[in-house]
């Protein structure tokens, strides 16, 4: 992204934006014939992803049918799709009788689970992370498969380490992040049985700017508020580029998968992007708890090599965010609790 673009506007301005392909991602699907479906398209990624894969299914001038699957339990949610025309089916993904009624497809986006609101129902976990997967590894088995995953599967690492790579100790505390292990388990022994390709994008930390850790940094400054300091350190992504990102992995699927992590290059200090967003807020930001030696963070090295590097600049990133709070943007007013250090959401 060039950092002469001004900060959108609007949320169509900032849609349009984040939905944008590259080069790269068109390719991704050229090499990839036949329907496309998004599973779980109703989430925080879901309409970029399945606009972004609409704008190159046009741009290559296929007439493949991408449909958009989500429980869509509001009129609300599907107007994002509506406005542009995209098919959508509404199917609650944890009831099997529901997912074997969806149409055979030969490229599936699973974009599917649940996080918040877990941490006194592990039923609800193990069924939504744990047995929904293995419901769709089973339905899409003779498709090709990209399945989100997350950074939070690794163990703790330090600042200095430069991340977890994807071979990485994956001994995670907390339930949630063992019902992500969970999931995992559940394509791979998909691929295994079956011979699905596969490829797994450990996530972490998509930022845009209604969303994500530099919302969440930025919000606490400008209201001052304290930056818990806990968690030390952060990886984050533009979701533009995570979202670009996650498309190019399609073709990358393989049986056993490929399991690729999907996050910025940088190591970033969570008392530093608070001081940074201090000075664009003319600010001084307030800290509580003590920084933890170790904490969870990806090394983006393969993917980098493998799918190109993000476009979007930190810095620019952090000059939006800012504007666009100061300018009365709005906010999904979903923290990330990025600083939860236990699993327990």
């Amino acid at each position: 992204m060039s950092s002469s673009h001004p900060c959108p506007r609007s949320i169509d301005e900032l849609d349009e934006l984040l939905s944008l392909p590259s080069t790269r991602a068109v390719s991704a699907i050229d090499a990839c014939p036949g329907d496309v479906l998004v599973l779980g398209a109703g989430g925080k990624m879901g309409f970029h992803l399945t606009w972004m894969l609409q704008r190159c299914l046009n741009e290559l001038g296929r007439d493949d049918r991408l449909t958009a699957v989500s429980r869509f339990t509001s009129s609300s949610s599907l107007l994002p799709f509506q406005r542009f025309s995209i098919d959508t089916l509404s199917a609650d993904l944890s009831d099997a009788s529901q997912v074997a009624k969806l149409p055979a497809t030969a490229n599936v986006f699973f974009l599917a689970g649940v996080k918040f609101g877990t941490s006194q129902d592990p039923e609800l976990l193990h069924r939504m992370n744990g047995q929904m997967p293995r419901t769709v590894a089973e339905r899409f088995r003779d498709s090709k498969i990209v399945a989100l995953s997350s950074g939070c599967v690794y163990s703790f690492t330090s600042p200095a380490s430069g991340g977890s790579t994807e071979t990485s100790e994956t001994n995670p505390p907390g339930d949630y992040a063992q019902s992500c292990l969970e999931r995992e388990r559940a394509f791979i022994d998909g691929s295994s049985q079956y011979g699905t390709p596969v490829a797994l994008v450990r996530l972490n930390y998509s930022v845009e700017l209604r969303y994500g850790v530099l919302v969440d940094i930025a919000t606490k400054v400008l209201k001052g508020e304290p930056i818990d300091l806990q968690t030390s350190h952060v990886n984050v992504i533009w979701q533009r580029d995570a979202v670009d990102q996650i498309i190019q992995c399609l073709p990358c699927a393989e049986t056993p998968p490929w399991i690729v992590n999907v996050t910025g290059a940088e190591t970033l200090s969570v008392r530093d992007l608070a001081d940074q967003f201090g000075r664009r807020f003319g600010k001084v930001p307030t800290f509580s708890g003590h920084e933890a030696p170790a904490c969870w963070l990806s090394n983006s090295a393969l993917s980098r090599s493998r799918l190109g590097e993000a476009k979007m600049e930190l810095s620019h990133a952090i000059d939006w965010t800012a504007e666009w709070l100061l300018q009365g943007g709005p906010t999904l007013g979903k923290p990330t609790q990025f600083q939860v250090r236990d699993g327990r959401y």
